[in-house]
């Protein structure tokens, strides 16, 4: 007879209000506790580090404004990824659709339409949104359709729109004057306008804004957001309540891959001002991470891609200032992520022992 004692998940019940509260924070806690031990191991000082992280984001006006700046397609990525899987869609390809709304607007821009700014504005903002969904509804018609594994096709085709990218730009898109593979600066009229005299703070930041306010009004207000709730919780269930389960898959990955895709309009239209090979470090995959750390909640989505915009510039002043390697904003994200996926698990079950 074993003496070791042994112990089973056990499914929770509907966890209290402030537990859902306090999860992300004390994810993100136990995630700089966890690094903290990383910078001891390399001889730096956890307290001083965390200051100059902090600092360096938010101390000064030029650093906050660089935050803004950060945070601003992290949330729309943020708010796409949630979108998507409140209804089960597993949309690991914001990347992609990211890139893809990059490649409409400056296909758009370098057109250099005679149209005034707050006419040009508005189209590019509409083509890489279109762009984004349409890249988006691939999978999504796979999956809705053909029962195609959607982390699957969402992530192979970050690739297959990341190459084709960067073909284009090797190729017909390759700047004739620097010969660099970037495209030529899109119309001037395209331009976003600057929010912030003397900062790179730019209208996309209002998108971001309206993005988070649409999702919570789309979750809570409208139909199409039961429907998005009802398809993620039971898709049986919701088929049952007269709920066409497989027109929603389709709406949500147009909804979501359109969000992403404004991001990708935003870094073109108000950060590069023409198309570069690596336009984004990877806000795509950060919106997994925030998606899941605001626990597909509208203001917990807004309160995690800060908290990553926060990360991601401190650490380059952090890097600075005390000689630690910049990949330690990686390994804050990483170490958040699966801290996070464990209070998940915890947040759904409770471990029982058995007698």
């Amino acid at each position: 007879m074993s003496l070791m004692p042994k112990f089973k998940l056990e499914k929770r019940g509907v966890p209290p209000v402030w537990f859902q509260i306090v999860m992300p924070v004390a994810a993100v806690f136990i995630a700089l506790a966890i690094s903290a031990i990383f910078l001891l191991i390399i001889k730096k000082n956890p307290f001083e580090a965390f200051y100059n992280m902090f600092v360096g984001s938010l101390g000064t006006k030029f650093a906050l404004s660089e935050t803004i700046v950060k945070a601003t397609p992290l949330i729309l990525t943020g708010v796409a990824v949630a979108i998507a899987f409140k209804a089960k869609y597993w949309n690991i390809g914001a990347e992609g659709q990211l890139y893809a709304g990059a490649l409409a607007a400056t296909w758009f821009g370098i057109m250099n339409l005679p149209l005034p700014a707050i006419i040009y504005i508005p189209l590019e903002i509409t083509v890489g949104f279109i762009a984004g969904a349409l890249w988006s509804v691939i999978a999504g018609y796979l999956k809705a359709k053909m029962q195609v594994d959607d982390v699957v096709t969402t992530l192979l085709m970050n690739f297959i729109m990341i190459y084709i990218v960067q073909g284009i730009l090797n190729g017909p898109w390759r700047n004739p004057h620097t010969m660099y593979p970037s495209s030529v600066p899109i119309a001037k009229n395209a331009d976003f306008p600057k929010l912030i005299p003397n900062t790179r703070v730019h209208a996309g930041i209002i998108l971001s804004i309206l993005a988070v306010i649409f999702m919570y009004f789309l979750i809570r207000k409208t139909k199409l957001g039961f429907e998005i709730n009802a398809t993620g919780s039971n898709p049986k269930a919701a088929h049952f309540l007269g709920i066409d389960t497989i027109k929603t898959i389709i709406l949500v990955s147009i909804i979501s891959g359109g969000i992403a895709g404004l991001a990708g309009v935003g870094e073109v239209c108000g950060v590069q001002y023409h198309l570069i090979s690596g336009i984004s470090p990877g806000y795509g995959y950060s919106g997994i991470v925030i998606a899941m750390l605001g626990g597909l909640n509208t203001i917990g989505v807004l309160l995690a891609a800060l908290y990553f915009a926060i990360v991601i510039n401190g650490a380059q002043i952090m890097s600075v200032n005390m000689h630690i390697p910049i990949y330690i904003s990686d390994v804050i994200q990483g170490i958040t992520l699966l801290v996070m996926l464990a209070m998940l698990l915890f947040f759904e079950y409770r471990i029982r022992r058995v007698k």
